[in-house]
């Protein structure tokens, strides 16, 4: 358990450890963030574009899956009769 207010980092009884900026300063620190994320997903895509390409198609075959299952299921009832 920590005895020192400096061990506490957070909670009920700590202080934040980010200060609170403004909404362009946290807009920034996101786009940043994302930035960063993209490049190493890159990265990795150029080193493994095997396993890229496995996790692609099954993502989109996973998605077409669900989609056409929910536009199935979201047809109404079909009649009996012949004509219609």
């Amino acid at each position: 358990m920590a005895t020192d207010d400096k061990d506490l980092q957070a909670g009920f009884t700590g202080t934040p450890v980010e200060k609170t900026g403004s909404a362009t300063e946290m807009a920034r620190s996101a786009v940043e963030g994302l930035r960063n994320e993209a490049s190493a997903v890159s990265a990795a895509a150029a080193d493994h574009p095997h396993t890229a390409t496995t996790l692609l198609l099954t993502v989109s075959a996973l998605a077409f899956a669900v989609g056409y299952a929910f536009g199935h299921s979201a047809q109404p009832a079909r009649r009996s009769r012949f004509w219609n």
